[in-house]
């Protein structure tokens, strides 16, 4: 399938306004991060919807047309795909191999927080779990700002499975970066390793606290019990 041929099914659901709102909620406009980036208003089911309908039928050569789309939704798509096919029964090891490659050849196509967000703990996480990770700190630092977001947010994986030594890492790494993106990113992944053991995320914070900016520091402690909460942010 092409791209030509994945539009004609999303334009059924496209909707002009919703485009016209999140193209400013993704920042679209000259000099902000999503620059450039095309949106029809297609919402997140029925993108899921159509991937569930067509992903027994892509190939990999579909796959990376779909990821050199203008068009957000099909980029979207074609990680939803391969985020299934990844996690499918039916997926060999070469299989998974073959889609982490993909997703790393053209994670410049991966270029916006919520394709971040969605793909790379299902993707890169899940494979890199039982592989060597240094990838993951070439790419925290990276000058690219979405190669260090997929840095942190693909040790969700990780967080899920109560091993928190990579997120705190380059948790360090990621300290002193000056995106608000990443300050969001790593906030909620020490949050998510909080919410499975207290003592760890408090380790951080005591250690870290600060040097951390001020949404990192505000995501990270948010489901801290109230006083300790205001303590922090009050330095």
């Amino acid at each position: 399938m092409t791209p030509d041929d994945i539009r004609q099914e999303l334009d059924e659901y496209t909707d002009g306004k919703s485009a016209e709102h999140v193209k400013r909620y993704f920042k679209t406009g000259p000099g902000e991060y999503g620059e450039g980036d095309v949106f029809l208003g297609v919402k997140v089911p029925h993108i899921r919807k159509l991937a569930g309908k067509h992903r027994a039928e892509l190939s990999p050569d579909d796959l990376e047309q779909l990821l050199l789309s203008d068009i957000h939704e099909i980029r979207y798509f074609a990680l939803v795909v391969m985020k299934d096919l990844f996690s499918g029964k039916n997926a060999g090891k070469e299989d998974r191999r073959a889609i982490f490659d993909l997703y790393m050849k053209k994670r410049d196509r991966v270029n916006n927080w919520d394709l971040v967000d969605m793909s790379a703990p299902g993707i890169a996480g899940a494979w890199l779990y039982g592989e060597d990770r240094s990838i993951l700190f070439d790419l925290a630092r990276s000058g690219v700002l979405w190669d260090r977001r997929i840095s942190i947010v693909a040790t969700l994986f990780f967080i899920r499975n109560h091993e928190f030594g990579p997120t705190l890492s380059l948790a360090g790494i990621l300290l002193n970066d000056k995106e608000d993106l990443i300050h969001k990113a790593v906030g909620w992944m020490l949050r998510e390793i909080g919410k499975r053991d207290f003592t760890v995320l408090e380790d951080f914070m005591q250690a870290n606290h600060k040097k951390m900016p001020r949404t990192m520091l505000r995501y990270a402690i948010e489901k801290y019990p109230e006083p300790m909460r205001r303590a922090y942010l009050k330095g």
